[in-house]
């Protein structure tokens, strides 16, 4: 079986269920956005919802979907960078309790921490303060930490550090593995969009987006379109259409996949989810329809919590139904 390793930002997710938009307007945020905030701004976000009973979790993109992969028996690892701190324990023992392999890098920084304010629609806007996360760098990677893999898995968030991205992509090529890419956030696509674009062309094999990131990174309103101008840069386009499913093309072949049944309650991890049981059908040979079903399986599955872990209990009933999935 294929073995897949992630790098991304190692968050502490504090998953708060917002009472209605207010405090987004307050802190001037748009609604689903993805902001990086400084430690003082964190942390003036943490007690305007200090009123309201929240969550702890390991977080992260790229880690959210290493353990999706992980949960589907798909031999993982995780490279990130943490702080000597209780938010580093929780991310280490949660990677650990999913069996993946921790390649966790320390500094004295305080681990990094995004909070999750879910609006009443399930919509989720992000405060992140990214602290030992963004401390990871081109110097940190080295060629021994692909070897033995054949996918590394990126999440859009690192492209702020474009050495850090370039030095990972690259070393991964040299040593024969798959790239995926999950364009993350259209905010992040259109801060970066010259540089996603060429790194994406040089040395990314699958892309995920979902329509406003797609929109972002061709100009396209027409998801169609979007998706047909990203599969001429890359072997697998995926573009996420919400309530309408999900679109994959490559080459010349065009799968619209829809989503499963679920009562929304976060939409948090809902993408992340989604690339991982794609790239798990993905790389054990399923097609492509077959792919983007246990993506929609997971991402409906993990939208009916509060936050981007799916109950072990689900987890379960989960692998019976991708065996249905594969049966056809």
């Amino acid at each position: 079986m294929a073995k897949v390793i992630g790098l991304g930002n190692a968050l502490v997710d504090i998953m708060t269920p917002l009472e209605n938009d207010d405090i987004l307007k307050k802190i001037n945020f748009p609604k689903g956005s993805m902001q990086l905030v400084d430690e003082a701004k964190s942390n003036e976000i943490i007690e305007l919802t200090s009123h309201i009973k929240s969550q702890l979790a390991s977080g992260g993109s790229a880690a959210n979907t290493i353990h999706g992969m992980a949960r589907l028996g798909v031999n993982s690892a995780f490279v990130g960078k943490v702080g000597p701190d209780a938010y580093g324990d929780i991310f280490k023992k949660d990677l650990e309790d999913s069996h993946i392999t921790p390649i966790l890098l320390q500094t004295q920084t305080d681990t990094g921490r995004a909070v999750a304010m879910v609006s009443p629609d399930s919509e989720r806007t992000f405060a992140t303060f990214l602290g030992a996360a963004v401390e990871l760098t081109a110097d940190d990677i080295t060629a021994e930490m692909f070897e033995t893999y054949d996918l590394l898995h990126i999440e859009g968030y690192l492209v702020f550090n474009e050495d850090l991205i370039e030095k990972a992509v690259k070393t991964a090529k040299e040593m024969g593995l798959l790239i995926s890419l999950d364009l993350a956030s259209f905010n992040v696509v259109e801060a970066k969009l010259d540089f996603l674009q060429r790194i994406t062309k040089q040395y990314v094999d699958i892309i995920f987006a979902n329509e406003e990131e797609a929109k972002s990174y061709t100009g396209q309103d027409d998801p169609e379109k979007a998706l047909e101008i990203i599969a001429e840069q890359v072997t697998v386009s995926v573009v996420k259409i919400g309530k309408e499913g999900s679109l994959i093309l490559k080459n010349d072949q065009r799968e619209k996949v829809g989503i499963i049944k679920a009562k929304a309650i976060d939409t948090t991890g809902a993408g992340d989810l989604y690339a991982a049981g794609f790239l798990f059908g993905y790389l054990n040979g399923f097609t492509l329809k077959q792919a983007g079903e246990i993506g929609a399986l997971l991402a409906g599955k993990v939208i009916e919590v509060m936050g981007a872990k799916i109950p072990e209990i689900t987890w379960e009933s989960i692998l019976k139904e991708v065996e249905i999935i594969k049966l056809g």
